[in-house]
């Protein structure tokens, strides 16, 4: 009887992840990922139509939303390997942000961190992405080839984008 329980308390957990990951990670990641894209988009038209706009910054363009997408990828492994290994993690956030107001118990034990061999790496990374993305933006507004908003719009757009792409495969239920 006692496995009984626990395969459903863990089928319990991977399904309440996977909630999680679609309200708070898939479903915020389109709405900026179409943000971004439409706004980048309309500001590279916008300097199509009234500025330059030749192969260096289409390039340049193509690459920061290369960039961008490919930082995507990279978290978004990260999360499904979360997501894999330690389901619960996942869940527990999910409590936690359900629960408002007088449900929520000032003295509840906050979501345990994931352990794992690099886990003291993973704020650094996510640190030097940011770092990197940004100052891969600015350098392109400086050279003045890509208009300073799309410089900052499309890596953001290619990282949101990717995200949504990337984990749809892994939200789908199996059906078998």
């Amino acid at each position: 009887m006692p496995k009984l329980i626990t395969t459903r308390r863990v089928e319990n957990e991977i399904d309440l992840a996977r909630k999680y990951a679609k309200t708070h990670i898939l479903f915020p990641s389109a709405l900026l990922g179409a943000l971004f894209m439409l706004v980048g988009t309309a500001t590279l038209i916008y300097q199509f139509a009234v500025e330059t706009y030749n192969w260096k910054t289409f390039a340049e363009s193509t690459g920061l939303l290369l960039l961008g997408g490919l930082l995507g990828w990279v978290q978004t492994r990260y999360h499904r390997y979360v997501l894999r290994e330690d389901p619960g993690y996942f869940a527990g956030r999910l409590r936690t942000f359900s629960k408002t107001g007088p449900k929520r118990s000032k003295k509840e034990p906050p979501v345990q961190p994931v352990e794992h061999a690099g886990s003291r790496l993973v704020p650094i990374l996510y640190v030097a992405g940011i770092a990197l993305l940004l100052g891969v933006s600015s350098a392109c507004a400086m050279a003045g080839d890509v208009d300073y908003m799309a410089a900052f719009l499309m890596p953001w757009g290619g990282f949101f984008w990717s995200k949504m792409f990337f984990w749809r495969g892994v939200l789908i239920p199996d059906k078998s």
